[in-house]
């Protein structure tokens, strides 16, 4: 990831709804989220969460594809990873003390009522 990249990344996410959003969409995994599931999940306007979804998408945090009538979005792990590494790229002066970041979405499994939730 080149300097002009991650800055366009880092204003996109410079902003408490987008961040919020693309959070959101972090923790959804591949399959990703509708717009009309995220306006009533984070109590955003479908206008307003249309125009920061833009914003998200031109700074290549996350993509869109189409199903029918809805339109699916889905944070962009790759683009994320590709930041996570130029953040941490030169930490620690330089010596490597880190795994690289590479974060990729697993199906979850549903919790069970009767499991201890002490463990999450």
């Amino acid at each position: 990831m080149n300097v002009t990249t991650a800055v366009n990344c880092l204003a996109a996410i410079a902003q408490e709804a987008r961040l919020n959003i693309f959070r959101t969409l972090v923790q959804a995994g591949d399959a990703g989220l509708s717009a009309g599931v995220m306006s009533a999940q984070l109590q955003i306007p479908n206008s307003t969460l249309s125009f920061h979804l833009k914003a998200l998408m031109h700074a290549g945090l996350i993509t869109a594809r189409q199903e029918s009538r809805f339109i699916y979005y889905a944070a962009d792990y790759a683009q994320m990873n590709g930041l996570l590494a130029y953040l941490t790229e030169h930490c620690c002066a330089g010596v490597p003390c880190c795994p690289p970041v590479n974060c990729q979405p697993v199906a979850c499994q549903p919790i069970s009522h009767s499991e201890p939730l002490s463990h999450l």
